[in-house]
């Protein structure tokens, strides 16, 4: 099989840019596909908050045109190369310039249509700047959904992109792109595309649409949520849709990078350790209450949230549970950033529980690691959850996932108390405090019987959830629809 090439479009990806587990996706599949023997070529903004580290990035080319709507702005296109694989930087400061990616905590920016039209535009442009053809242009979603549209009504005629065919993955559905329709003149759209067959929703632009209808064939993180996206309750209005593009729609479960994220080899954590050295794990924990600043006992069970601070999250569920986790005993830290009601919420309740509580608002990738290693347990109740990557990495650390049976956590984590055999965490499917707190006490029983709880650790971490599957399944997507 020959090798393929893969552009792979983003609008952000780790190290350079996170605000998700998008970006995890979009910085660990390129290096999985390129050490199968694929060439790959990573295409992102080039933010204010990538530029303001160091990451080895430099200048290539300027004068760059992405030709789309009444306006021809200049873009300049930076470059570094991480494990084989290329990374481009598309550098245009009205859209990228700014403190955050999206918007700021009191909303989205209001020309997120342009910055992410734009976007789609410069890297169909940059592509063939660099004399890049690629086989596969594999887009992530609603950021880069108009990349199908331009290809196929923009640029059909031109042979660059002849043989190019698209796979278009949908991470969140929730988070569809939704404009009014005024944009479309400039983003370059027609009017006749402005119909319900095609990109209009309801009165406004959809850019995901885009993606749906045009790519040649969709996948999303996992197999549940594959199956999810097609009912009305996960379907978020598009389940329609979706269902006539049943047999080009494919569930790929994410992987977890294992190296950034292993107890044994991680440079983040007090101490590292593994399966035979589990007394380091309390040294973490250790570690944790110290730089949290909580006067709980190491005994005591430490649970640990790393998440967008979102209703979809569940974060809500968490708000409404912490008086009875705090009477529980246990200790909590939470680390996230999100809608401003829940920063506040959430600051209130670590000032009146200190002992107990800790917020911190932000992304703080060395924190992260640190919860993961020093915590007992990990909450994600959330209201659906696609994929989930912070339960794999939670195994991993030998961090037991307290889960709602959701979409990729539903796949992902066995219930101990229903299978004691092969149970890796603690599941619950209705989303109210009470079941959330059932299924915490459960945890919490198993965990004060010391040789139940190591045993189900000791077999936790040694389960692989690595992505050189994902990336093969990926693979023979590729393939299946060039054939």
């Amino acid at each position: 099989m020959k090798q393929l090439k893969i552009l792979l479009a983003a609008s952000e990806a780790v190290p350079f840019s996170k605000t998700g587990g998008l970006a995890d996706v979009a910085g660990s599949l390129p290096l999985a596909l390129s050490s199968l023997g694929e060439k790959i070529a990573v295409f992102l903004p080039y933010y204010r908050l990538t530029k303001n580290r160091d990451f080895g990035i430099k200048f290539l080319q300027k004068g760059l045109k992405a030709k789309w709507g009444n306006w021809n702005p200049d873009f300049s296109l930076y470059h570094c190369k991480k494990e084989n694989v290329d990374f481009y930087f598309i550098d245009e400061k009205e859209y990228f310039n700014r403190d955050f990616i999206y918007g700021t905590p009191l909303g989205d920016y209001p020309d997120n249509a342009e910055r992410f039209g734009f976007f789609a535009n410069s890297v169909l442009s940059s592509a063939q700047a660099l004399n890049f053809k690629p086989d596969i242009i594999h887009c992530n979603d609603w950021h880069t959904a108009l990349i199908p549209f331009y290809l196929k009504y923009k640029l059909a005629n031109q042979g660059f992109f002849k043989n190019t065919k698209i796979l278009f993955t949908i991470h969140n559905l929730a988070y569809q792109g939704v404009f009014p329709k005024e944009v479309i003149s400039k983003l370059g759209i027609g009017c006749e595309f402005f119909v319900p067959e095609s990109l209009e929703f309801y009165g406004k632009l959809n850019f995901i649409k885009s993606g749906i209808l045009y790519s040649d064939a969709i996948t999303t993180v996992s197999r549940g949520y594959a199956k999810e996206i097609l009912t009305k309750k996960f379907g978020c209005g598009l389940e329609g849709l979706l269902a006539l593009r049943k047999k080009n729609l494919y569930g790929i479960a994410n992987g977890a990078d294992y190296r950034q994220w292993n107890p044994r080899t991680d440079k983040l954590i007090k101490v590292n350790y593994d399966r035979k050295s589990l007394r380091n794990k309390l040294e973490c924990k250790k570690d944790l209450l110290k730089q949290t600043k909580l006067s709980l006992s190491p005994a005591l069970p430490l649970l640990g949230v790393i998440s967008r601070l979102t209703q979809q999250k569940g974060i809500d569920i968490i708000i409404d549970s912490i008086p009875r986790v705090v009477t529980l005993s246990c200790g909590l830290v939470i680390l996230g950033v999100g809608d401003e009601k829940y920063h506040k919420k959430l600051l209130a309740l670590a000032k009146k529980y200190p002992q107990n509580i800790a917020v911190r608002i932000g992304f703080d990738n060395k924190l992260a690691h640190r919860i993961e290693a020093g915590c007992d347990m990990f909450l994600m109740p959330s209201r659906y959850e696609p994929g989930g990557l912070s339960q794999l990495y939670s195994l991993k650390y030998g961090t037991i996932p307290i889960v709602r049976a959701v979409g990729g956590l539903n796949d992902t984590i066995i219930d101990y108390g229903k299978n004691p055999d092969s149970g890796n965490g603690f599941k619950f499917s209705t989303l109210r405090p009470d079941d959330f707190i059932g299924a915490l006490k459960r945890a919490i029983s198993v965990y004060k019987n010391k040789k139940e709880w190591k045993n189900i650790l000791l077999r936790i971490m040694k389960l692989d959830f690595s992505w050189e599957e994902s990336a093969k399944e990926y693979i023979k997507v590729y393939q299946s629809i060039m054939r």
